[in-house]
């Protein structure tokens, strides 16, 4: 992690709690939004975005994909089980013996075309509670907050 600066802090610029408690309040609750309006779809918020990320850039092999969700791979294969359960992504063999590709069924590209629909509709509902403009600072935000932890990882941070 980069050290902190020396500069003395305004009171209401100093961090109250534990950010790591709260980001997870956060995705919890913004979780159980999407997850609700996903339900009417058959798929859970992170099914959907597992199903789009497929749909998008398939056929890919297991860890370029995991690499592009910034997953584990254990974490990739465990997520893709009911996908493939529901024959909405194939595990197909890849360019040699060893390899394979994960690949959107036809059934997957329509379940996700169902599904982006009610993501559509999630999306614009945390909009008008949030606000658009907090919203794009709050993604603003998350963007340069990754791109930091990611430098700092890549420099030898900790996680």
């Amino acid at each position: 992690m980069p050290k902190p600066t020396a500069r003395p802090a305004s009171p209401a610029a100093v961090p109250r709690g534990c950010t790591y408690l709260k980001l997870r309040q956060l995705v919890r609750r913004v979780g159980r939004h999407y997850d609700a309006a996903m339900a009417a779809a058959g798929l859970k918020a992170t099914q959907y975005s597992l199903l789009s990320h497929v749909v998008q850039l398939g056929p890919i092999r297991p860890g370029e994909l995991a690499a592009r969700l910034q997953l584990e791979a254990s974490t990739l294969t465990r997520n893709l089980q009911p996908l493939v359960a529901q024959g909405w992504v194939e595990l197909r063999p890849g360019e040699d013996a060893r390899s394979r590709l994960v690949v959107a069924t036809d059934a997957g590209r329509a379940k996700r075309a169902e599904a982006q629909r009610a993501w559509k509709q999630a999306q614009l509902a945390l909009n008008a509670v949030l606000g658009e403009e907090r919203v794009a600072r709050l993604h603003a935000l998350l963007d340069e907050c990754l791109e930091r932890l990611g430098a700092d990882q890549a420099a030898g941070g900790a996680d």
